[in-house]
């Protein structure tokens, strides 16, 4: 990806101009995110059992939720649960996986059922896997596979759209994962105003990006700009993705303006969440989108050199008491 000949000028909230210049993406190591300590979990004096919500449950680390772990994928196992002649279990995913032999003993699996097993899994009630991120629910074992899917705790993907990033964690680990492994620009404020310079703008990778980080209202912004292309014709896209669910994403709005000579285009709407990935967003065309030439028409000059100046601004939606409409918040 061509950064070089990419710089960045950003202003937050009347603070003068920086020169902010853009280097080459590097591959990062994957970290392994690290869980906070549980919360609003209660260990008892027998250390094999929760108090969740007033409720006791079996927690993950006794010897029931051992026998359930498969010992292939160490996942969960719920029906069908295979095990072979010697009463080793696996789950029916890597059933297949080990083509039809036993990883502990080697012989052959056939099409033998724990239903023992298969029972005792259907009769737990178990915390949420999210537990020690602070999820509070627990369900029985069906409805628990069901609830881990769409938790709201679940951890989320890393932002960055440089690098395929695998790392994973909340809001506060990925905001510093962003700042010290990925150099993403930091800033304060809920307005910006970004001058994208690009010396070639005819050759349009498929895709460069940029991504900046916005602290405002107790929230973490992600403002995206990139060049791809667009079926045959090079584009320019900025957009707004909210770290946070996408019900938060939704109390927010955000507008994009660019333009020169005289002209000016405008985007207004609301935040996409960062559970939606980079690509989703950007293939969704959900954002501000600029063709080539409109593009070398704002830069001006004799249209050789992209020069385009983004500003924005992003505000929380509240509800008036009086009339139930949603009013903007606009920071100071």
């Amino acid at each position: 990806m061509d950064f070089d000949n990419i710089e960045c000028v950003s202003s937050s909230d009347g603070l003068d101009e920086d020169e902010i210049h853009h280097h080459n993406l590097q591959h990062h190591h994957l970290h392994q995110f690290a869980s906070p300590k549980p919360h609003n979990v209660n260990n008892n004096n027998n250390g094999n059992t929760n108090v969740v919500g007033g409720l006791t449950v079996i927690a993950p680390a006794t010897s029931v939720h051992e026998l359930l772990e498969c010992p292939v994928c160490t996942n969960s196992m719920y029906p069908p649960i295979h095990q072979c002649h010697n009463g080793h279990t696996l789950c029916s995913t890597c059933k297949t996986r080990v083509q039809n032999r036993c990883p502990t003993c080697r012989q052959e699996l056939g099409d033998i059922r724990c239903l023992a097993l298969e029972k005792v899994a259907e009769s737990l009630e178990l915390p949420c896997k999210y537990y020690n991120l602070g999820c509070p629910e627990i369900f029985p074992y069906y409805s628990k596979l069901k609830h881990e899917a769409i938790c709201n705790f679940r951890p989320y993907n890393c932002p960055y759209a440089g690098s395929e990033c695998s790392v994973v964690g909340d809001i506060p680990f990925l905001v510093a994962h962003l700042r010290d492994d990925h150099k993403v620009d930091m800033h304060t404020g809920c307005t910006f105003n970004h001058r994208y310079v690009k010396s070639n703008p005819r050759e349009v990778e498929n895709a460069t990006w940029m991504l900046t980080v916005f602290h405002c209202f107790g929230q973490y912004f992600c403002l995206h700009f990139e060049a791809f292309q667009l079926g045959m014709a090079p584009v320019y896209m900025a957009f707004l993705r909210f770290m946070g669910d996408e019900t938060e994403a939704r109390n927010y709005s955000y507008s994009l303006e660019v333009g020169g000579n005289g002209r000016k285009l405008i985007w207004e709407g609301t935040p996409r969440s960062v559970r939606d990935s980079h690509r989703k967003v950007r293939d969704s065309h959900d954002g501000l989108i600029i063709q080539r030439n409109m593009a070398l028409f704002f830069s001006g000059g004799d249209r050789k050199e992209l020069k385009l100046r983004v500003t924005g601004r992003i505000w929380k939606e509240q509800q008036s008491p009086e009339t139930g409409v949603c009013i903007p918040n606009l920071c100071s």
